[in-house]
């Protein structure tokens, strides 16, 4: 690592470090807990406290430092490792071994804990998981200090340090599969799941029975939403292991993928079979249900999982936005109690705050309601890297380089196939109602929020760690008129699984609207379709939800607030460059004028007027997100409003939206 790239704190630490490892903790301690007055949420600079502390048989500050750090960063390895070697220096060998498992389970490359684990299951007697540690030591001793170095940092999150060891060792070393493995799964992580595809493939052509690779391969054409390749590799792995749970899992997840829910519940109920007390597989079996419409065997799936786990907050979360759910007062007092307790991981409380605000606001304590919603909102922005600025530089980019002129001068390039039809705005805008009256229609094929927009915006921009060094949208004057046909190619290619015969289908991904560009460069002739709703309307019901993965700029008045400007400031934009390009949806008028709203949409798809796309409550297809069973019914107005019980502590959303409140219309 070449020092001039690191910050006065990691120099720092670094310099600790070696001190450390030199065996001076008396001199270390002092000036670790100085830095730390500056620094007080420093991973590295606390655990380096601690260990200091318990070398210097200060146990009990020891502790006192790993419970800091442990709130922080529950899921941080190398805390529960000191906490098993501070054990140790008491001789509680159970709560050593405890403390270890903890680590390596997270962070399996850890030799010291492995180590220890094989010493103390022989002081113990328990020859049996001695040996299996032996086996762990041996392993990772078998390996190149860089991939186990590499290894160890990836678990732990430290990506960028991760990939700077593991590149150089790879020049020199090209045919080792571990290394490969380790550069492969940053790309995973880094979503450059191109480069991760092809990497996988060179280690299982170099170790063709590596079945973590194998996994990890699966892993990756999943995340493609490349199903059926999926499905042949996980077979494999199958072949040789019928009962593992991760490839049973596995297996089920591209099941759903290709939208075979009634599969993946077959594989589901031999998973409750094989594991009773599994918690995972009744919530993944209330999710399967809820997507095809069998809402009270999910509720009862959603019950079990939490019966199994009282304190799973993703039970309740799911119970609760299955939206027509009401909560009984024996679950309300369950969720109170256990997100009141300090044991509660943070996951968990998040979810369950979540949960308990749509359960209050059911029962009409909007007071409450909010406070926890606030809460849940807190709690998870707590959690996220989210950084509103990032948006809105790039949206700064994309009115610079998408001018009229730029789409001008490419005239004509991109694919030309019309079929795709683009559904896209903000997340509660609306979406999933319009996704529903167009897949009701005979010539349109409702699919999911498909990612492959977001695929093709990595591989142009690359993976760099930091804003500055992403090339999108920037280098989008750089591609030729073969690359956007090559883009559009792919996409239709890539999607082609999500298909039957008809002749169109939808992406619903709402996050496309900051790519209308690019889409129009890469599939000129798709229909786009901008879904919208009133802000104070979308924006609350993006604050009171809960989100499985994405949509960070949800969590946090400021940032919802924010993000819709940007959104508007965006979407003028492309109006701008690509006049007549967007159909802009008021969901209010929708509601107001379903009919009218229904034949204007078809017009501008070019297709004829179906009554099937008015009786779009009728239409039995798999829907995954939010407002499943909302779509489901006939169209109400109830929910239009929904915000103005809470309107007594919605002023400062409404200060943060300033002239959006009324410039949404514009």
């Amino acid at each position: 690592m070449d020092l001039q790239d690191l910050s006065p704190v990691e120099a720092e630490v670094l310099r600790l470090r070696q001190m450390q490892q030199a065996g001076r903790h008396a001199d270390v301690l002092p000036g670790a807990i100085a830095l730390l007055e500056q620094y007080p949420e420093n991973r590295d600079l606390l655990l380096i406290v601690a260990a200091s502390q318990r070398c210097l048989g200060q146990i009990d500050p020891a502790f006192a430092t790993l419970d800091r750090l442990q709130g922080l960063y529950p899921k941080f390895s190398k805390q529960f490792q000191e906490r098993g070697m501070a054990h140790v220096a008491l001789k509680d060998a159970p709560n050593a071994i405890q403390n270890l498992l903890a680590s390596v389970n997270l962070n399996p490359a850890l030799p010291a804990s492995w180590s220890m684990l094989e010493g103390l299951y022989r002081l113990t007697g328990d020859a049996e998981n001695a040996a299996i540690a032996a086996d762990h030591v041996a392993t990772l001793k078998a390996l190149a200090p860089e991939v186990v170095q590499a290894t160890s940092l990836f678990a732990d999150g430290d990506i960028g340090q991760a990939e700077r060891i593991i590149r150089p060792y790879l020049l020199a070393h090209p045919q080792d599969p571990e290394a490969i493995r380790v550069l492969a799964r940053i790309a995973i992580a880094l979503e450059v799941l191109n480069d991760a595809q092809v990497l996988l493939e060179a280690v299982l052509e170099l170790s063709p029975d590596y079945t973590a690779a194998r996994y990890d391969y699966v892993q990756t054409l999943v995340k493609r939403q490349k199903h059926l390749e999926a499905q042949g590799e996980i077979e494999k792995l199958l072949a040789v292991d019928p009962h593992n749970f991760d490839y049973l899992t596995m297996a089920a997840n591209v099941e759903v993928g290709l939208g075979r829910n009634d599969k993946a519940l077959e594989i589901y109920a031999e998973m409750a079979k094989l594991w009773p007390k599994s918690w995972d597989v009744p919530l993944w079996q209330g999710h399967a249900l809820k997507t095809i419409g069998e809402v009270p065997p999910a509720i009862e799936a959603y019950r079990t999982a939490a019966r199994l786990r009282p304190d799973f907050g993703d039970a309740y979360w799911s119970l609760a936005n299955l939206k027509t759910y009401r909560f009984t007062d024996d679950e309300i007092a369950a969720m109170r109690r256990e997100e009141a307790d300090d044991t509660t991981v943070l996951e968990d409380r998040f979810h369950l705050c979540f949960a308990l605000g749509k359960a209050l606001e059911d029962r009409g304590d909007y007071e409450e309601a909010f406070a926890f919603y606030q809460r849940g909102n807190v709690l998870k922005q707590s959690d996220s890297k989210y950084r509103p600025e990032i948006t809105e530089n790039n949206t700064e980019a994309q009115i610079r380089v998408c001018t009229p002129a730029f789409f001008a001068e490419r005239e004509g390039w991109g694919d030309s196939r019309p079929d795709p039809i683009f559904i896209l705005g903000l997340p509660r805008a609306g979406s999933t109602l319009l996704e529903q009256i167009l897949a009701s229609h005979s010539q349109v094929e409702g699919t999911q929020e498909l990612s492959d927009i977001q695929r093709v915006v990595l591989d142009i921009q690359g993976h760099g760690t930091y804003v500055e060094q992403q090339r999108y949208p920037g280098a989008l004057a750089e591609l030729t008129a073969e690359d956007y046909r090559a883009f559009g190619q792919r996409y239709l290619d890539d999607t082609r699984a999500y298909r039957t015969d008809r002749p169109f289908f939808i992406d619903k991904m709402p996050n496309n609207f900051r790519h209308i560009g690019l889409i129009h460069l890469m599939l000129p002739n798709a229909k786009i379709i901008d879904a919208r709703r009133d802000p104070m309307s979308c924006c609350f019901s993006n604050f009171k939800q809960l989100y499985a993965k994405g949509q960070e700029f949800t969590y946090g008045i400021e940032n919802i607030a924010r993000y819709y400007r940007t959104y508007l400031e965006l979407m003028r934009h492309w109006d701008e460059a690509l006049p007549g390009k967007v159909l802009r949806v008021q969901h209010e008028d929708v509601v107001d004028d379903l009919e009218g709203s229904v034949r204007r949409i078809l017009d501008h798809c070019g297709l004829p007027f179906e009554e099937a796309c008015i009786n779009f409550h009728q239409n039995k297809r798999s829907v995954r997100t939010p407002s499943s069973e909302q779509v489901r019914q006939p169209i109400f107005r109830d929910g239009l409003d929904q915000w103005k019980n809470f309107e007594p502590w919605l002023d400062p959303l409404k200060a943060a939206l300033g002239d959006a409140l009324t410039a949404y219309r514009d």
